[in-house]
């Protein structure tokens, strides 16, 4: 379990994190849970798909790499090479934590800190406060990524309810073939039937856009050719002598 603590400016005071992306810090993995609310900036870079997890309920992941553990966007300077990262790994070690207020009702939700991270420090990164105790720019980004990761969370089983409803979830089946000996199968994946969504009639493409889930149906389908860019960015590296 995260050693995780509601983050203040007393206890916390001289916190910073290292911002920097790397197998140490978590984010040489080949899959990433991403959101809703990210699904405009995730489309442009990487491929989404769907699968369930271990409560057999739906989650919506970006295919990073081909291999397990492989990021191919991922570079040895530490940086991340894609217009946008996954919001779960721009985070940090920053979550959100509701508490029970007296009455039983949820309070507003607080920003806590897993102090075990790899990522904090007292010496190196960006800092957390500023030095008279107000947030740094830092924090207040982390604020806006947590919020959209919320509400993303928040909105993920209705999006799927809609998606099922309209009948429009089917498995997906993924070959890549970078040579003749070098072949991978991705399985056990979902995707969005495009034949189904464009033959759905008026009044079924009404309640799926009322829902808000017709244009992220339509990022789902524009994401898919982002599969290829994969298999360029690995034959790169492969060509490099690198994997």
């Amino acid at each position: 379990m995260p050693n995780t603590a509601l983050l203040n400016n007393i206890d916390h005071k001289d916190l910073k994190v290292i911002t920097r992306y790397g197998a140490e810090y978590g984010d040489s993995v080949n899959i990433a849970p991403v959101f809703p609310t990210e699904f405009v900036e995730i489309q442009r870079d990487y491929p989404i798909l769907f699968r369930k997890d271990a409560e057999d309920q739906w989650q919506a992941i970006a295919l990073l790499g081909l291999d397990r553990n492989e990021n191919l966007f991922l570079r040895e300077n530490g940086s991340w090479d894609a217009r946008h990262v996954p919001l779960i790994h721009q985070r940090g070690p920053f979550m959100i934590g509701y508490s029970k207020a007296p009455s039983g009702e949820p309070s507003e939700p607080m920003i806590h800190v897993d102090l075990d991270s790899r990522r904090v420090s007292k010496t190196e990164g960006q800092p957390v406060f500023l030095v008279h105790g107000g947030n740094s720019p830092y924090l207040e980004r982390v604020s806006t990524m947590l919020q959209a990761i919320d509400r993303g969370i928040g909105y993920l089983p209705q999006m799927f309810a809609a998606f099922e409803e309209a009948g429009l979830i089917e498995p997906i089946n993924i070959e890549v073939r970078l040579d003749r000996e070098t072949a991978y199968t991705i399985p056990d994946f979902h995707t969005i039937d495009e034949d189904k969504l464009t033959s759905l009639d008026a009044q079924a493409l009404e309640k799926l856009h009322r829902s808000g889930a017709l244009r992220l149906a339509y990022m789902v389908l524009s994401s898919l050719p982002n599969i290829n860019r994969l298999i360029e960015m690995k034959n790169a590296l492969r060509a490099q002598g690198m994997s």
